[in-house]
This record gives structure tokens, C-alpha cells and sequence, in this order.
């Protein structure tokens, strides 16, 4: 087994134990910079982490009622059908030079739209209510849709969306949910999301198996060690760090 992978599993895993966020955000880049995978592989491989990982968090969140299984029916009914939408139009069109640019492109918006996410997240509930003028009672069950295509499209294309942008869409569109709610609710939204545009990835060929196993193995550990270290850290400092890690990943992938 590669003892650089676990290690890298472990950092990821331990920085998810003490945000809540940043697998994805983190991952895709470790595997472009450190493990040199191309694109596209890169983004399969971090579905397939990102789906199993999340599996155990859903189950807690149900266990303890977090989850608003209302939204979340409404966010997969957009993001299911979009995602294989996605994976079918790569398959029709083949993996061409393109399309690994537009990967890579989808790739760093996403890690840059991540880092606002991380940054302003306590400011999202605020604009949620300002928005509730428009945002009304008849109109919000369309817009959890729409805004679940547009998670289902993000995600298939660069693995990266479900977890930080996916909740401030949330916060956005029912800004006056608990916050245990929000977390419950998005997870249990992207593990079936990041599953099905995994095994769309799958099929394409786009999934370095033993890599996976390998990140899996040093994950699991390394959330545990994160969730116990984040009762010393300060929020914000653990915050604006991965903010500076993610615009620095974005920009580099961008440009």
C-alpha cells in the first residue's frame, strides 16, 4: 500500500474531522499535484473517496433527525438527473483534450467558489433572509431544483460542490433552518450524488482503485484525530487556513 496516500488520506481526513468540509476541495488537487493523475481520473477517484466517506456521517445525521429528507428529495431530483446527463454527454462525446481542459476549468471555479463559501459562510443566512421576499413558499420547491442541476453538473465535472457550496445553497434558498439541519440535510444529499456520478466516472475508466483504497485506509483515522484536535484550534484560524489553501489550489488549476 503507498504510505504516501494514507499519510495524504489521513491530512484530508483529519481536516475534514475539524471543518466539515474540504475532501473534495483538497483532494482532487493532492491527486493532480502529488499523485500526477490526469484530470479526469483525478475527479473519479475523489467521488468514489468522497462517497464512501460520507456514508457513516449520513447514517449519524439520521440517527440523530438532522436530516430534512423534504429538501433533500427536491436537491436530488435536480442533481441525480443532471449528473448522468453529464457523464452521458462525456461518453457520447468521448474524453478528448477538451474535455480534460474543461475538467480542469470546472475544477478550479469550483475550489474558488469553495473558498468564498468557507469564508463568508456566516454571512449566507443573512442574504437568505433578504431573499425571502423573492424567495417565496411557491417558489422554493422549483429553485431547490434548479439549484440540484446545477450541484448534479458542478460535481460530475469536478467532484467539487457538494459539501461547502451544496450547504450555502441550502442556507440561501431556508435560511431560517438549524445549522445542524443544513449539515445533516447536505450530506445526506451528496453521498448519493457523489455515488452516481462515481459510478459514472467508473465506467469511463476514470478510477484509480488501489489509490483509493489506499486514501480510504488513512481517511477513516485521520477524521477521528480531526473532530478530537478541532476543541483546541480556533474556528477561524482553521477556517482562513483552508480558505488560503483553496484559492492557492483554484488558482494554480486555473491558471
Amino acid at each position: 500500500m503507498d504510505s504516501l496516500a494514507v499519510i495524504a488520506g489521513f491530512g484530508v481526513g483529519a481536516i475534514v474531522g475539524m471543518t466539515g468540509i474540504g475532501g473534495g476541495s483538497l483532494m482532487t488537487p493532492l491527486l493532480l499535484s502529488v499523485f500526477k493523475l490526469n484530470p479526469a481520473v483525478a475527479i473519479g477517484t475523489d467521488l468514489w473517496f468522497a462517497a464512501i466517506t460520507k456514508m457513516s456521517g449520513s447514517v449519524a445525521h439520521h440517527r440523530h433527525g438532522n436530516v430534512d429528507y423534504g429538501i433533500t428529495g427536491r436537491l436530488l431530483a435536480g442533481s441525480i438527473p443532471a449528473s448522468i446527463a453529464t457523464i452521458g454527454l462525456m461518453h457520447f462525446t468521448g474524453i478528448t483534450k477538451g474535455w480534460a481542459s474543461a475538467l480542469t476549468f470546472a475544477l478550479g471555479i469550483a475550489l474558488l467558489l469553495t473558498a468564498v463559501t468557507v469564508a463568508y459562510r456566516q454571512a449566507w443566512t443573512a442574504v437568505g433572509l433578504r431573499l425571502e421576499r423573492h424567495v417565496t413558499d411557491a417558489r422554493r420547491p422549483a429553485l431547490t431544483v434548479a439549484a440540484g442541476a446545477v450541484l448534479g453538473v458542478l460535481v460530475s465535472l469536478s467532484s467539487i460542490g457538494a459539501g461547502a457550496i451544496g450547504a450555502t445553497l441550502i442556507l440561501l434558498l431556508y435560511p431560517r433552518i438549524e445549522a445542524r439541519r443544513v449539515v445533516g440535510t447536505d450530506i445526506a444529499h451528496a453521498v448519493p450524488l457523489t455515488l452516481v456520478a462515481g459510478i459514472g466516472h467508473a465506467t469511463l475508466g476514470h478510477v484509480n482503485w488501489e489509490l483509493l483504497v489506499a486514501l480510504l485506509f488513512g481517511s477513516i483515522p485521520g477524521i477521528w484525530f480531526g473532530a478530537q484536535l478541532t476543541r483546541r484550534m480556533p474556528d477561524a484560524l482553521v477556517r482562513a487556513l483552508l480558505c488560503v489553501a483553496l484559492v492557492t489550489a483554484g488558482l494554480k488549476v486555473v491558471n
